[in-house]
């Protein structure tokens, strides 16, 4: 009852509403494009280790996000989110192009672009975020960030298996290229009123070190980012062995898309309930009972049996947006307006960045390792992930939440 009430609240809000709705528009294209990429070079070389860089391609900028989230608190905020996505559907047009092995690389090429464009519109939109919907709400709004993101799993990736099975790649990038132009109309809507910022009286690398300072000497925050990045090192690791999963269950590589949507599922359950359990348990409880979840879904992914791989799939979804919703919504909660920019930026790249790695780490040890050993040893060492979470102060809602208890 309590998180149908704050929902609507959430929905009931001009700007919260067209946020949402620019998400699941463009949600729906970048899910049916990242599946397809990965299908498209699988299909062109015959490798899953390349099909699995293409994910590596896309969280690669992350390396660099707070110096491109600087550019945020450099500029309005409403025309940077239109001018970014208008600039990501020019660029998936370059994808025409593609028509063989040897132009794999044009696919890198513009999935990295794609992850750095990514990065400025995320950062962007975290801060515009943050002044138009009220602070106990933001967990609300972020899990139903989240369930719009990741409920687009359930359909996009399926579809964009079909387009591209039909139609070929292209018609995959055509399409993504579309989301974002009418992603560009609903951003358009906005009603915020932005002052200019302030001429910076500093340098980019100084403005960019400010936002790195103030996370890392938080006390409350820098524990949830840290638990965040170890997670998503694992999870990268763990997205790498997808398409051998597939190989082991005897089905083609499309059937990644189903893996997805069913992680889609769990993503969706998990986001709809996020802002009442982040009430409940305060964000660091939230964050560690999301990582035993996701633990246990990578563990037993390493049994060849489609059943348990479906419901493997949906651990997956549940546990892993959960230290990803703590980790940003207190963020958004404790950084000064200002600062916000380039903060989220420097808190995706350290929460980011360590997917990148797990993703090339994954990518080289799925074909001389093999995915079953891989994943049973990921699965056992995840929890490890959560011992940040015992670091710093309480915050006020873990303090109530013992109190309750």
């Amino acid at each position: 009852m309590t998180t149908t009430w704050t929902g609507a609240r959430v929905l009931r809000d001009r700007n919260a509403g067209l946020y949402l709705a620019g998400v699941v528009v463009s949600g729906f294209g970048t899910s049916a494009m990242w599946l397809a990429a990965g299908v498209w070079v699988k299909d062109l070389t015959g490798s899953n280790g390349l099909a699995a860089l293409c994910l590596l391609a896309m969280w690669a900028p992350s390396l660099i996000g707070p110096a491109l989230g600087t550019l945020a608190d450099r500029t309005r905020r409403k025309p940077l989110l239109i001018g970014t996505n208008l600039a990501l559907a020019v660029l998936l047009l370059a994808l025409f192009a593609v028509d063989s092995p040897d132009r794999v690389w044009l696919v890198y090429a513009v999935l990295f672009m794609y992850g750095a464009a990514g990065i400025v519109h995320d950062a962007a939109e975290s801060a515009l975020v943050a002044a138009a919907v009220d602070g106990p709400l933001l967990g609300d709004f972020n899990g139903l960030r989240m369930t719009a993101t990741e409920g687009m799993k359930l359909v996009a990736p399926l579809a964009g298996a079909g387009v591209y099975a039909a139609y070929g790649g292209p018609a995959v990038a055509l399409l993504d290229a579309v989301t974002f132009v009418l992603a560009t109309v609903l951003y358009a809507g906005l009603r915020v009123r932005e002052s200019r910022p302030e001429p910076a009286g500093t340098g980019w690398r100084a403005q960019t070190a400010e936002g790195a300072r103030w996370l890392w000497a938080h006390d409350r925050l820098r524990p949830l980012v840290l638990a965040g990045g170890i997670t998503m090192l694992c999870a990268g690791v763990n997205g790498a062995m997808v398409y051998a999963v597939v190989d082991g269950l005897g089905h083609s590589p499309s059937y990644a898309g189903v893996l997805a949507a069913v992680q889609g599922v769990g993503s969706v359950l998990v986001g709809l309930a996020s802002g009442s359990a982040l009430r409940r348990l305060g964000e660091r409880r939230f964050a560690g009972w999301g990582i035993a979840v996701l633990a246990a879904g990578v563990v037993f992914r390493a049994i060849p049996s489609d059943p348990v791989a479906l419901a493997c799939s949906v651990a997956i979804g549940v546990g892993l947006p959960c230290a990803l919703i703590a980790a940003f919504t207190a963020v958004q909660r404790e950084t000064p307006g200002p600062l916000l920019g380039r903060t989220s930026a420097t808190a995706s790249t350290l929460v980011f960045a360590p997917n990148a790695v797990g993703l090339a780490l994954g990518a080289g040890l799925v074909e001389p390792a093999g995915h079953y050993a891989v994943l049973v040893v990921l699965g056992l060492l995840l929890p490890l992930a959560a011992l940040p979470l015992r670091q710093g102060p309480a915050s006020v809602r873990e303090r109530q939440s013992d109190a309750a208890r």
